[in-house]
């Protein structure tokens, strides 16, 4: 029920340079926005259809329960924390997530929502990236009150930001049932370049927030998921039409990504090619240990691609040879490969610098 994009890595033999450690400074804040590929529970506390709280969800986690997060185990901005030598960050809507918790950081993701405030309205009750944004500030306020405003500047100016925003806007909007709003208010490139426009508000917003180092993700081969081999695919071919959306969608973030960097003349946003990096995945995942690229893990009917991932669910015995646990979302060890190659992938896949380069240039800097 979350977005199908879906970041996997491309070079099995950088996994062990992923392993080792960012940085030998102070871990520093770190904060999430976007959909249900790295929610890490916000939505448990919302009225909605878009959660994942229930069995067999968190089954390989260190509680082996459902903690809200769309995986098997841990997701990615978890293993990015674990990365930085950080606690992982607590969803901006628990209760917990106060005193000095403030200052690991927060995740204000999602499940459901997109670029555009309409994607997902089938969800009804979920956080929309404007209102993510929204909570942004208030948290930069609650860490003023707590620590002083010159302390909170510098906390939010040295803080990691990942946004991972887009792939619900196809599958949960333009591409959600025939004959949708937005495919008759546009065509496909047309919405495309809408997308984009909106984009850079929000990653423009985003900076004129304090932030100074985000990482952000592309859409994957969003007609590769089980979810759409099981709908829309033939023979267990990608959907040509959602793998179009992609093929339109990613060059022109990048090139969105270069033009704010010229703008602010600074390399404060990084572009994650997912689609590269996925693309990969699906036609050699021997090459990665995994068995299968096209069934999920845990579902029912072609591919267990349809419907919910629940405890009536076909469940896998070995989660570690699945690149997908459910319909659209990876497993905790695609997620790791995910995260080693942000953090060591080539300039083909990351661009202009991976995160180990740019957390480097930061530390050097303070």
């Amino acid at each position: 029920m979350g977005a199908a994009t879906v970041l996997l890595a491309a070079f099995a033999g950088l996994l062990a340079l992923g392993n080792l450690a960012v940085s030998t400074a102070a871990p520093r804040a770190f904060f999430i926005f976007g959909d249900s590929l790295v929610d890490n529970g916000n939505n448990n506390y919302l009225a909605t259809t878009a959660r994942a709280d229930a069995p067999p969800y968190g089954i390989d986690s260190p509680t082996h329960t459902p903690s809200g997060r769309f995986s098997n185990g841990l997701n990615i901005p978890d293993i990015i924390s674990e990365k930085l030598g950080a606690e992982p960050t607590l969803p901006y809507l628990s209760p917990d997530l106060d005193g000095e918790n403030l200052l690991v950081g927060a995740n204000f993701a999602s499940a459901g929502i997109g670029i555009l405030n309409d994607t997902g309205i089938q969800f009804m009750n979920i956080i929309r990236i404007t209102r993510q944004m929204e909570y942004f500030q208030q948290y930069q306020e609650r860490v003023s009150n707590l620590i002083g405003p010159v302390a909170a500047r510098r906390l939010i100016n040295q803080a990691l930001v990942l946004i991972t925003l887009g792939g619900n806007d196809f599958v949960n909007n333009y591409y959600l049932v025939p004959f949708s709003a937005r495919s008759r208010q546009f065509a496909l490139p047309d919405y495309v370049d809408y997308l984009i426009s909106e984009y850079r508000k929000i990653l423009a917003n985003m900076y004129n927030l304090g932030a100074r180092r985000v990482l952000v993700t592309g859409t994957g081969p969003l007609g590769c998921v089980p979810a759409e081999l099981a709908m829309r695919g033939t023979n267990g071919e990608c959907d040509p039409e959602l793998q179009r959306a992609a093929g339109l969608f990613n060059p022109q973030l990048v090139e969105l990504i270069g033009e704010l960097n010229k703008e602010i003349g600074s390399n404060v946003f990084i572009a994650a090619n997912a689609f590269n990096m996925h693309m990969t995945f699906i036609t050699e995942p021997e090459k990665y240990g995994f068995e299968t690229s096209k069934e999920a893990c845990c579902g029912q009917g072609p591919y267990n691609g349809i419907g919910l991932c629940t405890i009536a669910s076909n469940l896998c015995p070995d989660r570690s040879v699945y690149v997908f646990w459910d319909a659209f979302h990876p497993t905790e060890r695609a997620n790791r490969i995910i995260v080693d190659q942000m953090l060591s992938g080539s300039l083909d896949h990351i661009s202009p610098m991976n995160l180990s380069t740019a957390l480097a240039l930061d530390d050097a800097r303070a």
